[in-house]
């Protein structure tokens, strides 16, 4: 998981390659048979999106608007993966820190966000029941 942080003035289509860029973990080289995708929502619409997604090997999942969207939903295997994301930002906005912004230093809030990766992290894994 990628993370970058900006002010709330600043779009979420100019962040994507620091994001790209801030992941930790080396990622395996995308396949055929097992490619890499990144979900975004409509913000993310564009060709300088599009073209840093194929630079890094992602395959783009971007929800379609207008008549293609209505394509979309009549086939069954497309199904949204949308609810991936919102499930993770419901469970980081269980942190007050991060719900309300308090720190004003950027390197203050990232500690707090990878804190809080980490207490999210170590719930799921299910060690204690």
């Amino acid at each position: 998981m990628g993370l970058a942080v900006a002010g709330a003035n600043r779009p979420d289509g100019k962040l994507v390659e620091e994001t790209l860029d801030s992941i930790p973990v080396e990622r395996p080289e995308p396949t055929a048979e097992d490619p890499q995708g990144l979900c975004l929502d409509k913000a993310y619409v564009g060709n300088e999106v599009a073209d840093l997604a194929q630079e890094f090997g992602f395959t783009l999942h971007i929800p379609p608007k207008g008549k293609e969207a209505q394509r979309v939903k009549k086939r069954a295997r497309a199904k949204a993966r949308r609810w991936v994301v919102e499930r993770t930002h419901s469970w980081m906005n269980r942190f007050r820190g991060i719900l309300i912004r308090w720190n004003k230093k950027p390197t203050n809030y990232i500690a707090m966000l990878h804190l809080a990766f980490a207490f999210i992290i170590y719930g799921r894994m299910e060690l204690f029941g």
